[in-house]
């Protein structure tokens, strides 16, 4: 990663520096799908808050968000990127996320620390596949969420059609708070559905919004629009119903705080409209940002757990409550070393503050504060409760680590991350870098959790995997760009899984006498297929002390690493519980060595009775064609063992939505663009791992 930058700090910067009430910050993320405008709204945020003085650009290269080479150049955001800005006398911390599913953990890590969102939608599109995964993932977070239908002055933009698609795809209860003035090329403006005003923007950036009566051909649609959203607003908030029941009249201040009430509980989604490219929309966006987003005091404190597990606790938003924070993000920076994003949940941190790592079990000191701004940085004397801060100093921390005073140990939830479903060989080209290669990948494992390496037993080359081509292919340019190591690739490969269908018993016994003190372990195990997604479970079923509780442990550690280096098939095992229920032991000759090689022993033996199956990942697939070619594209799926889950039409374009093997993904780009004369377009994301039909699997295992 290129070096992040001193900045001097300006005053205005300086005063975002220094205490603000909590219930005024809004830590907040942008979120899409690719090619939504997520970065470009971020840039006209930061240009109004007056973060920026120049409007960077996607197209352009110069968005301030987007600051690696890879990201200007490819025109993508690959690394989430953070800053912060004022608006209203509120601070908002705010996290640019990607939007392609490559690199999804971005957008998982980001949510796992953010109170709100945005969700940028394309006018044009509607909801697209990228934006249903983002969905679910702010779900399982209970992320309170505005949308933005950007783009509307495109060809095509139907602000309504997208409502019904948030509805409809993402099962959201939609409330527009706006109406657009005019569409495509005559979009020019909104109708504020509370306030009851037409807001019209100019040409001119600079220029304040002009405030209008609502035009005589809008006032019947307001009026339907503005009932719809105090029906659903009374339906979703108990403090509101009783006045609209009664027939009362409901000002804008009661609509106001009824939908922050419900935002906060994420019981409505507010849809608003504007095109980001333009600078228009973004304003009012703001002000929604302020008014309907939860501050850290809006949502439930956060709980832990201490580090037995045995007692839950809550981590209350204030300063004066103990230091917790949770780290969800780490940046090698080569200058600086390590950089820890943390998010603080609750009491203050100062430079030089000695935390414990309850994931680690041990104290570290805080070296320096930052707060972030894309790859500058500002430095902080102290971290409030409620901040997102950068942190150096912290040698042992990992993502989703936890620290927190040694006065209050706590332990918050772990961040998971989906396996890597694409692996490929590198090898360095200049065998002085072999050294280098090792150290450097270490590095971007530390940084990117989908991102792993492990060792090929057979050919002893590194093996790195991902989440897609593309990540693997961003990997492997870093290398080449960060760290001047230049390597040879091999061809992408499936990561393929096997896992068993029987339950089984299975002895394993070590016995090693060498004329001294030798090594005797012995452990009987029962091997049972678990449910698809369930990992590697351990139960201990020891009884009577056939086996002392020491050995407990290594006997699961001894299972876990036979299962990951492979079945017959040469996969790794997974979805499979391993119950250790008997075995024996030598007072003298028993070690944890022993019982740990018995312990795999005991997998080893066990599972080829266990009539094991071949896994793969299967992909979800959604194809954007024009309509003549639906016909041609349906073939090729099927050639590919593709299962057609739906075909929708919209408009001129047929959408086809279905399950895909990724091992028959490899030049269905090139293929579907052959196919459609270029016109198509296609996004894929993983969805889980499947059985392999019997003659698949037959060539596989002989290849």
């Amino acid at each position: 990663m290129a070096a992040v930058k001193a900045v001097q700090v300006t005053k205005k910067e300086e005063a975002m520096t220094r205490s603000i009430a909590m219930e005024k910050v809004r830590n907040i993320g942008i979120i899409a799908h690719i090619d939504a405008g997520k970065t470009t709204v971020t840039e006209r945020i930061l240009h109004h808050t007056g973060r920026t003085y120049k409007i960077g650009g996607v197209d352009e290269g110069t968005a301030v968000m987007d600051w690696m080479d890879q990201e200007r150049e490819r025109g993508i955001t690959i690394m989430a990127a953070a800053t912060t800005c004022q608006w209203d006398d509120h601070r908002i911390n705010i996290i640019d996320t990607p939007g392609h599913v490559d690199f999804t953990a971005e957008v998982e890590r980001s949510l796992r620390v953010l109170d709100g969102g945005v969700v940028v939608l394309d006018a044009v599109a509607g909801v697209e596949a990228q934006s249903e995964m983002v969905w679910r993932q702010a779900d399982r977070y209970r992320v309170s969420r505005i949308c933005f239908v950007n783009k509307m002055d495109r060809v095509g933009a139907d602000f309504f059609r997208t409502i019904s698609t948030i509805e409809s795809r993402l099962g959201a209860v939609a409330v527009p708070v706006q109406l657009p003035l005019g569409c495509e090329a005559n979009f020019r403006g909104v109708i504020d559905l509370i306030q009851q005003k037409a807001l019209v923007f100019q040409d001119d950036l600079q220029a304040p919004l002009r405030v209008e009566e609502i035009p005589d051909a809008e006032i019947e649609a307001v009026a339907k629009w503005r009932q719809h959203l105090v029906e659903r607003l009374a339906e979703n908030d108990d403090v509101l119903l009783l006045p609209y029941l009664e027939g009362q009249e409901l000002s804008a201040s009661d609509i106001q705080n009824a939908l922050r009430r419900a935002v906060a509980a994420n019981k409505v989604v507010p849809v608003m409209c504007g095109s980001a490219l333009r600078g228009k929309g973004i304003i009012p966006l703001l002000n929604a940002i302020v008014d309907y987003l939860p501050s850290p005091l809006d949502v439930p404190p956060v709980v832990g757990q201490d580090p037995t597990g045995e007692k839950e606790i809550p981590c209350s938003p204030s300063d004066d409550e103990p230091v917790a924070a949770l780290a969800f993000k780490v940046v090698s920076d080569p200058f600086m070393g390590r950089l820890i994003y943390m998010r603080v949940y609750s009491g203050c941190i100062q430079s030089g503050t000695q935390l414990l790592n309850t994931a680690k079990g041990k104290r570290e000191r805080i070296g320096r504060l930052y707060l972030m701004h894309s790859n500058r940085r500002e430095e902080l004397t102290v971290a409030e409760a409620g901040s997102i801060v950068a942190a150096v100093g912290l040698r042992g921390t990992s993502t989703g680590d936890t620290l927190c005073s040694p006065a209050r140990p706590v332990v918050f939830e772990s961040i998971r991350f989906a396996e890597p479903v694409l692996s490929m060989a590198i090898e360095p080209r200049a065998k002085a870098d072999a050294e280098k290669l090792e150290d450097v990948l270490g590095k971007l494992v530390d940084e990117d959790p989908s991102f792993k390496v492990r060792q090929d037993s057979e050919t002893g080359q590194a093996l790195i995997m991902g989440m897609g081509e593309l990540h693997l292919e961003v990997m492997v340019e870093r290398m080449a760009r960060e760290f001047s190591i230049r390597v040879n690739v091999g061809k992408p490969r499936v990561a393929y899984r096997e896992a068993i269908t029987r339950e089984v018993e299975s002895e394993g016994r070590f016995v090693r006498q060498t004329g001294g003190r030798g090594q005797f372990g012995h452990v009987w195990l029962k091997l049972a297929p678990g449910e698809r997604g369930d990992g590697f479970k351990f139960v201990d079923a020891i009884k009577g002390g056939v086996v002392p509780r020491e050995y407990i442990s290594v006997i699961q550690s001894g299972a876990r690493e036979a299962l990951e280096t492979g079945g017959p098939a040469g996969y790794p095992v997974v979805d499979v519980t391993v119950t250790a229920f008997d075995g024996s032991y030598h007072e003298v000759d028993s070690s944890e060595l022993a019982f740990k090689i018995a312990s795999s022993m005991a997998v080893k033996n066990g599972l080829p009775k266990a009539k094991p199956v071949l896994l793969e990942p299967i992909m979800k697939l959604e194809i954007t064609t024009p309509s003549q070619f639906t016909g041609e594209m349906i073939g090729d799926l099927n050639a590919r063992r593709a299962r057609i889950e739906r075909i929708d039409t919209q408009g001129d374009s047929t959408i086809i939505g279905c399950h895909i093997p990724l091992g028959e993904t490899f030049g269905i780009a090139t293929a579907l663009r052959s196919l459609s004369q270029g016109r198509v377009t296609h996004t894929m994301e993983f969805f889980r791992y499947e059985q392999v039909p019997a003659s698949v699997a037959e060539q596989l295992t002989k290849s």
